[in-house]
């Protein structure tokens, strides 16, 4: 009997009532919308539960798959990059997964069965693969075999912390090695959001300076709290803390580099299109013009095909003519042009397909890990005659970059270029 058969057979014995339940949910769904308007709040609550089970069980599943794709590939920076393709997410939530993967296949099997039973979704599993990741095989066991009944009802937070405890009860002798483990990967963040907003975190450092840290801004921001101030504690505080960064005594500023690009009618105040800041994405028009007219900017001329929006010049300043075609280079790509990679081309080495360095069609941008990735034999890194790339993985995915162009295409150009600012 196949898997669909066998399916229809449990339904048809009443075996698997919920999961029939959503089945005929999902099919009423893709008929009528409106369906959902006519249930009751207790039917549409079981749907979402019933819908959260199965989600965890067709995760577990998934994890089952990557388990058995990472015993037969053993560099898991390479395979994690293939899975960011295949799923369209990043190298790092790949990488994550495969490491939830491996952990819970190997080490943690029991929470992985609540997973099967549709009790823990990975969200909540990964908070254990985390937890245990600086154990030995067997402690992790040990904590797998304790944890089992205590995790079906519990949020994320509970289980970060009963997870933390029964490690520290496992393995007392290790709670100090692995604090000093943490320790030494700490390391500073930067996520970047919507709206030119960003957020900047410190991880992993010690409990005493970050709270001392914290306690010298909470001082300062209160001290600012004066009658006329309109900003709120967590305002001041998130303004002290940039400004200890930026201008305080811990250090001497340090000018840093950013693209932004900007329209010359935006600049001039004669629109609001957004601009784009390298990195982070769309930002509001009112930043871009913040930004392009501070004290210490510098304004760059970029010429751009109008019939396509890509660049086709870069304004020569105090360049030598052999960084010309890597500047243009970086300016056209202004991201990493491995599908899906969001590191900043100034941050990128520029590499040519062919034999001609000056080609700037077959000459793009790669960050360090995917310029190695390039050069293995199992991957084909193929560069079109337009500056297409075309990236087909180990298992025959497949996957395209074009560098975004500056600008909408304009069919019948009366001039022969649009101007934009990169500042």
């Amino acid at each position: 009997m196949n898997m669909s058969a066998a399916a229809a057979n449990q339904a048809d014995h009443g075996t698997t009532t919920e999961t029939a339940d959503l089945v005929f949910l999902l099919r009423a769904m893709q008929s009528n919308l409106e369906l959902f308007g006519r249930l009751q709040a207790e039917q549409l609550m079981a749907a979402a539960k019933s819908a959260d089970r199965q989600i965890a069980q067709l995760q577990a599943l998934q994890l089952r798959c990557l388990a058995a794709l990472r015993r037969r590939r053993p560099d898991q920076r390479e395979l994690a990059c293939e899975l960011a393709l295949a799923l369209h997410i990043t190298d790092t939530r790949a990488g994550a997964m495969l490491s939830a993967a491996d952990a819970l296949t190997e080490r943690l099997p029991r929470t992985l069965r609540l997973m099967d039973q549709g009790e823990l979704d990975l969200y909540r599993a990964m908070k254990v693969t985390i937890g245990t990741s600086r154990l030995s095989d067997h402690h992790a066991q040990l904590v797998d075999v304790l944890l089992e009944p205590r995790l079906a009802d519990k949020n994320p937070t509970q289980i970060r912390k009963a997870t933390a405890y029964a490690a520290t009860k496992i393995d007392p002798d290790g709670a100090a090695n692995r604090m000093t483990q943490r320790h030494s990967e700490r390391r500073v963040m930067l996520h970047h959001q919507s709206e030119g907003i960003s957020q900047l975190t410190v991880d992993n450092v010690s409990t005493d300076k970050a709270t001392a840290a914290y306690l010298r801004i909470d001082r300062i921001a209160r001290s600012l709290k004066t009658g006329s101030e309109k900003r709120t504690l967590d305002q001041l505080r998130a303004d002290v803390a940039v400004d200890l960064l930026l201008t305080g005594k811990g250090g001497v500023p340090e000018r840093s580099e950013v693209y932004l690009y900007v329209d010359l009618q935006t600049y001039l105040g004669l629109n609001n299109n957004p601009a784009e800041l390298t990195g982070h994405g769309h930002i509001p028009a009112e930043l871009a013009r913040h930004i392009a007219t501070g004290p210490d900017t510098t304004l760059r001329r970029v010429i751009t095909d109008p019939l396509t929006g890509q660049v086709i010049e870069v304004g020569k300043f105090r360049y030598r003519p052999n960084i010309d075609v890597d500047e243009l280079i970086r300016v056209r790509d202004r991201e990493c042009r491995q599908p899906g990679c969001p590191r900043p081309a100034q941050s990128c080495v520029t590499e040519a397909t062919g034999s001609d360095p000056t080609d700037t069609d077959s000459t793009l941008s790669y960050c360090r890990r995917h310029r190695r990735l390039k050069n293995r034999a199992d991957w084909t890194y193929q560069v079109l005659e337009d500056g297409k790339l075309v990236v087909t993985t180990p298992t025959g995915e497949t996957a395209e970059s074009t560098a975004p162009p500056l600008h909408d295409p304009q069919p019948n150009p009366e001039h022969p270029g649009q101007e934009r600012l990169g500042a």
